[in-house]
């Protein structure tokens, strides 16, 4: 299996994609789908795997400086990353790479170029394709999908993984049809959520051939540098005053801010956090009863709650409480982080479990958030949850 290296992908395919097979990445015009390429033939490389990368629209040093911006150096690769050059042809440029295309719109001159590489891999190898779009404008729709078939094939031969990136502008009912149902061993579908504009992007699984569908669309992000985080736009951090929910938010936060006075928060923390292929914002409320409307406010559209607590304050455990309430958190995922646990006094997660009568699907999660000790463990757990909610 060749994992594509996208967070929670692989697990949606099972473990990846088996030799011999191909992907593509079919995406709606106005959402980011060629980092998608690169970070799955990244991943092939950067595992010590073979990697072909065929440009039609762009220049290969150009290709070269994009993988450094998401912080991988493809000089690292040495000939373990090959580009087949179909750009330079089109300027009349000379190309220093060892596969270059001499007539980028002939169709056959491609499948020529693309055939060379697939033979000079020393193993099998996952061969990415940039632009799609861009072969089917510079050759025509037809050739190109019969073009398709045959590369499928012949990648089929030494076991290779073919990778598609495309985009679906306004071709023929017929040529999207095929793109998305017939023409691949898998589609991974990559949209927008969209009112207006775009402001949120998503993928999942819209066909694979050797294994049931897992029918899952995660949102995600694009770093610089970093790639393609699982994206998580809005948990909240709720909890008593005092509790430790700023100290929280930094403590996991790669940056962080917090409108206080006096060392207090009055109105919200705001952090981000970029953690093992995962990407959230993140926001802390305030414990202070007079500001329960801002709580509330604050709670719309949150995907998960972290309930923070001072462990060894037992007399705040009803306010704790009270704060679940006002940010009606029903049906969302929670998990109550037991803070404090280094102070004298300070009750196990199991104990705080029966003084808030919390049902033993809860998670509570020990944590010293000014130490950082558990807090990227109570992440994980709440990262867990919320794609099994996003999943049912």
């Amino acid at each position: 299996m060749m994992k594509t290296g996208i967070p929670t992908l692989d697990d949606h395919l099972h473990g990846g994609v088996p030799q011999g097979k191909s992907l593509v990445y079919y995406a709606h015009p106005g959402v980011e789908c060629n980092v998608f390429g690169m970070q799955t033939v990244h991943r092939a490389v950067s595992e010590g795997g073979h990697g072909i990368y065929v440009t039609s629209s762009t220049d290969p040093r150009m290709i070269r400086d994009q993988f450094k911006e998401f912080g991988w150096d493809a000089a690292e690769y040495g000939d373990r990353f090959v580009i087949v050059d179909g750009f330079s042809g089109l300027i009349g440029a000379d190309s220093p790479e060892q596969y270059v295309v001499s007539n980028p719109d002939d169709i056959e001159s491609l499948t020529q170029s693309i055939k060379q590489a697939m033979e000079g891999a020393y193993e099998p190898s996952v061969i990415v394709f940039e632009s799609l779009s861009t072969i089917m404008d510079l050759c025509g729709e037809d050739e190109t999908l019969d073009a398709i078939k045959e590369w499928n094939k012949y990648a089929m031969l030494y076991d290779h993984v073919v990778v598609y990136n495309f985009t679906a502008w306004p071709y023929s009912e017929d040529t999207l049809a095929h793109v998305k149902g017939d023409i691949c061993n898998s589609v991974i579908l990559i949209g927008g959520i969209t009112e207006k504009v775009i402001f949120g992007q998503y993928f999942g699984v819209k066909k694979i051939d050797w294994d049931e569908i897992t029918k899952k669309c995660v949102l995600f992000k694009v770093l610089k540098p970093g790639g393609i985080r699982v994206y998580l736009p809005k948990i909240l951090v709720t909890g008593p005053f005092d509790a430790g929910k700023s100290t929280f938010v930094h403590a996991l936060s790669t940056r962080a801010v917090s409108v206080d006075r006096l060392g207090t928060t009055v109105a919200l923390d705001h952090g981000h956090v970029d953690h093992r292929g995962f990407a959230a914002d993140i926001f802390g409320t305030p414990g202070q009863q007079r500001f329960d409307p801002i709580v509330k406010l604050l709670s719309g559209e949150a995907m998960g709650i972290f309930l923070i607590l001072d462990s060894a304050n037992t007399d705040d455990f009803v306010r704790a409480r009270q704060m679940l309430d006002i940010t009606e958190t029903v049906g969302l995922p929670v998990v109550v982080v037991a803070n404090k646990q280094d102070i004298a006094g300070a009750l196990t997660p199991e104990e705080i479990r029966k003084e808030l009568k919390m049902t033993n699907d809860i998670p509570v999660m020990p944590a010293v958030a000014s130490s950082r000790e558990g807090v990227f463990e109570a992440f994980d757990v709440m990262v867990e949850r919320v794609l099994e909610a996003n999943s049912r």
